[in-house]
């Protein structure tokens, strides 16, 4: 009589582990391109919130915030977002104002990061 083996093949489980790798290298880069456009749009919604600040700030005060902490603190922002390409919220480059009359030294803000985006742009320009 014979035994039943239960079981796969060697040649069974090699094919299966084939077309499990060729199914990843067909996901695998369109991934990394959908978290690439997911922090392009987070960092353009965080700049658009803290130039608003900024400029609610300017409204009220007549004088641009010296440090983005003085945003938090008078409760224009909750907190300082994390730039999504460097994740700190350290990395932030303040703009100050170009004319020297004007008091403040946060007029404008931008990524600290060196990176390049998919338009070809540096995000540090945005």
């Amino acid at each position: 009589m014979h035994s039943l083996r239960k079981g796969f093949t060697l040649i069974e489980v090699l094919v299966v582990m084939a077309i499990v790798a060729t199914l990843l290298s067909l996901v695998t880069p369109r991934y990394f391109q959908s978290i690439d456009r997911a922090r392009e749009t987070s960092l353009k919604h965080d700049l658009i919130v803290m130039r608003d600040a900024i400029d609610k700030f300017y409204s009220d005060t007549g004088t641009y915030p010296d440090t983005l902490y003085d945003l938090v603190e008078r409760k224009y922002l909750r907190a300082i977002p994390e730039d999504p390409l460097t994740e700190t919220s350290e990395s932030w480059i303040v703009i100050p104002p170009e004319d020297p009359q004007v008091k403040g030294l946060v007029y404008d803000i931008r990524s600290g990061s060196e990176e390049v985006a998919a338009d070809g742009s540096y995000y540090a320009e945005w």
